[in-house]
């Protein structure tokens, strides 16, 4: 009688293992291009981009730049009399999340039945996803390129100064293009990438860390889920308010369009304002901020220099606008006492207040200045003057430092009371004490 010894599993070979942590990091590069892609071009055809003559997926792909932290240029040409000139620095901060989320979701997924990540696997894990990344968003650029005729005469033209500069252009019409910027693009392409894959760290509470970084898991990680937690709350509450305006107020396909495009860039902002924060910038042209209104009224003030948007100014147009301060304290006092549920038991309330303070502060040196939006268009004869009915400009810029700082100042207050709030909630792995306690003298141990 013969017996047979239990077989167990071959470990995988090494290139069969390199090939399967190759294709993880693949898989997660693919599925962040693509989440952004498929927004972009959903927010690009609700805006009626569709309709430009053979360039929608190069603009498609340009968005997916842009969101990623690359430059775009953008250059004219208008003939020998005259010439043209166009900036515009953004981020599509809608297509940005999404590729964050989803991207960072990707990296960590094969992570979740490890019981421990060793430094240097994490490390070749995270190189290998910049790597694709940065390939990935190299070949994008090359699609990123266009170029589009504007018209400025043809009789068609309410404004007779166009005609005129038309006929002086021998009916020409002036030429806008865009072309990627591959340098600038790659190295805040790699920001980009570095800074999604150390966040999805930092607020995954499940992904194992190094031993060595074991120790800051309990310091870092709630403060940190919290913030993401409340970035996603003013997301969600801006995506109800664009649902019910699209659906009430008109315009559905324009403000599905800054839904899908810009959303965090119009919540981020209220955030920032309802914390005491503050913005400057100017509308000039017939270019402007598609919504909301109120913005686009407030930085149209001043027309001699830059106009400050804050909560005074608009509530000055808007009264509705001081909810941002009571929906701010809301959120902010509501995240903190997650964060003080999810830190360890017997946490002292001044740490509780310091981690989402500094907490705090860097998510508002991080979401203010993504917010930053610089656009200006115009067409110049002889090198004098613009053509106003084509000319534009629009700037709108955080004062980072001081929105940080009250950043700062509201983490302090709103850690300490959520901690104090969080003292009578059971927290995560806190052991019953009464059940644990040795048993007294003389008694009978339970059975």
């Amino acid at each position: 009688m013969s017996s047979q010894l239990p077989t167990t599993a071959r470990p995988a070979t090494g290139a069969g293992q390199l090939a399967r942590h190759w294709g993880e990091a693949l898989a997660a590069v693919l599925a962040g291009f693509l989440a952004m892609a498929f927004v972009a071009a959903l927010g690009l055809w609700a805006a009626g981009a569709a309709d430009l003559p053979g360039g929608f997926v190069s603009v498609v792909a340009a968005v997916v730049v842009m969101a990623a932290g690359g430059q775009i240029d953008l250059s004219g040409d208008a003939g020998a009399l005259a010439g043209t000139n166009a900036e515009l620095t953004a981020m599509p901060l809608t297509v940005t999340l999404v590729g964050a989320l989803v991207t960072g979701f990707a990296f960590l997924r094969p992570l979740r039945h490890h019981a421990v990540a060793r430094t240097r696997d994490l490390l070749a894990r995270v190189a290998r996803t910049v790597l694709l990344w940065l390939a990935a968003l190299a070949g994008l650029s090359a699609l990123a390129r266009h170029d589009f005729r504007i018209s400025v005469g043809g009789g068609e033209s309410q404004d007779p100064m166009s005609d005129l500069f038309g006929e002086l252009l021998d009916a020409a019409d002036p030429t806008v293009g865009f072309r990627t910027l591959l340098g600038p693009t790659l190295l805040f392409g790699l920001l980009w990438i570095l800074g999604v894959l150390l966040m999805a760290l930092l607020v995954s509470r499940r992904t194992p860390l190094p031993p060595r970084l074991v120790r800051y898991h309990a310091a870092v990680r709630p403060a940190a889920s919290a913030m993401l937690l409340l970035l996603l709350a003013y997301v969600a509450v801006g995506l109800v308010i664009g649902i019910v305006v699209a659906a009430t107020k008109g315009h559905a396909a324009e403000t599905l369009a800054v839904v899908l495009l810009g959303l965090p860039n119009v919540t981020w902002l209220a955030l920032g304002v309802g914390i005491g924060g503050s913005w400057e910038g100017t509308v000039e042209g017939p270019f402007g901020l598609p919504m909301p209104q109120i913005l686009d009224s407030v930085l149209r003030t001043d027309t001699a220099g830059l106009s400050t948007v804050d909560l005074s100014s608009l509530a000055s147009y808007d009264s509705r606008a001081w909810w941002l301060l009571p929906v701010a304290a809301v959120l902010v006092l509501a995240v903190a006492f997650v964060a003080a549920v999810r830190s360890p038991a017997g946490t002292p309330l001044w740490r509780h207040a310091l981690h989402l303070g500094i907490a705090f502060a860097l998510t508002m040196l991080v979401v203010a200045p993504v917010t930053l939006v610089e656009a200006r268009f115009g067409l110049s004869i002889l090198g004098i003057g613009d053509l106003e009915s084509l000319g534009g400009e629009v700037l709108l810029r955080p004062h980072v430092w001081r929105t940080a700082g009250l950043a700062l100042l509201w983490g302090l207050v709103a850690g300490l009371l959520g901690g104090l709030l969080a003292s009578g909630v059971r927290h995560r792995g806190e052991v019953d004490t009464e059940a644990v306690s040795p048993p007294r003298p003389g008694s009978t141990p339970p059975r």
